[in-house]
Formats: C-alpha cells, sequence, structure tokens
C-alpha cells in the first residue's frame, strides 16, 4: 500500500481519473462515457493514447496534464458540457507542468512547473488569461499546489533543509502563517 502512495503509475491514475468521472456522473444518476481518440486529435476529446496525469476534479471541472500537444501542458475539460476548454496564455513549450488542481467554479487553477531547471508554483486566472508564478522570489523546491474550493487559498510542499513542509499562500501570493 505504501508502494502506491510514493509513486501512482500511469494506469492507475487512469484508474482515478475514470472513479471521479464515475462519481461525476453518479451525482448525476448516470455514468459517463468518453470516447477514445487514439490519434488526439479532437481537441474536444477527452482521452487519448497520448499521456494523460494528475487529474483532479472540482465541481464540473477536470483538470490534468497531458503531453498530446508535443509538451506537458495543463488541460482542461468541462464535464457537463463534454468539451476541452482553451486556457489562453497558459502553456508553454519550455515548461513541463505537474500536479494541477481547480478551484470549484472554475475559475482558478493552480500547477507546478519546471521552467529552465527551476520548479514553481503558479496560479491561472481564467477570467484574465493571466498566469502568475507565485513562489519566483523563493529559493527553494516547490511541488503539489492544492487550491481551496473557493480559489483563495494555494497550500504546497516547500523543502527546507531535506525537509518537506507545507505552505500555505493567498492567491495574492503572500505567506499565511499558521502557528
Amino acid at each position: 500500500m505504501s508502494q502506491c502512495r510514493r509513486g501512482r503509475s500511469p494506469l492507475r491514475q487512469l484508474w482515478i481519473a475514470s472513479w471521479a468521472i464515475g462519481l461525476v456522473g453518479c451525482a448525476s444518476g448516470r455514468t459517463l462515457s468518453f470516447p477514445f481518440d487514439a490519434a488526439g486529435a479532437n481537441p474536444n476529446s477527452l482521452n487519448s493514447a497520448f499521456s494523460e496525469t494528475s487529474p483532479a476534479v472540482a465541481g464540473r471541472f477536470l483538470v490534468f496534464v497531458s503531453d498530446r500537444r508535443g509538451s506537458q501542458d495543463v488541460l482542461l475539460y468541462d464535464l457537463q458540457e463534454r468539451r476541452a476548454i482553451e486556457l489562453p496564455e497558459l502553456n508553454a513549450f519550455d515548461t513541463i507542468a505537474a500536479s494541477p488542481s481547480i478551484s470549484s467554479d472554475g475559475r482558478w487553477i493552480a500547477f507546478s512547473a519546471s521552467r529552465q531547471g527551476r520548479t514553481d508554483i503558479y496560479l491561472y486566472d481564467r477570467t484574465t488569461n493571466q498566469l502568475r508564478n507565485l513562489t519566483q522570489a523563493l529559493q527553494l523546491e516547490t511541488r503539489n499546489p492544492q487550491l481551496s474550493a473557493d480559489g483563495s487559498r494555494i497550500a504546497f510542499e516547500i523543502e527546507r533543509s531535506g525537509q518537506w513542509d507545507i505552505a500555505i499562500y493567498t492567491r495574492d501570493g503572500q505567506p499565511i502563517n499558521i502557528p
């Protein structure tokens, strides 16, 4: 069991995504079925033969990382309308995205991204299409952000002197000190 917690295989991640999607379907009294697009050419397809990892569900939205566009990008899918949602100004070819999280209204997306050998926590506002680096001033390793339901706070792991701790920031990039 502890081995599964340390690292999840792509098959386990697919199972988790299917389970989460099944929960959304059960909430409305039916199971959702999504077609498979082997080529990944259909932008509104949820399932493809490409690597699609780190799924997170909030309300009607599913956010995940995929390499179907040739780089590790954050993708967003509306489960209710059964379509992909464009994320202008979010993804870049020189960035490797990981661990996305989304607010329940779908406005805010937090994720970790490696760029030029450094990993930071980013926050994206779908209303303004603005991307902000929340941890740029930190000279520490960061990973695994999780947004609060309303998107006002972001919890993530931070490495100090070989130990991983949890930091909590406001979406304005200010740390919240917890005694």
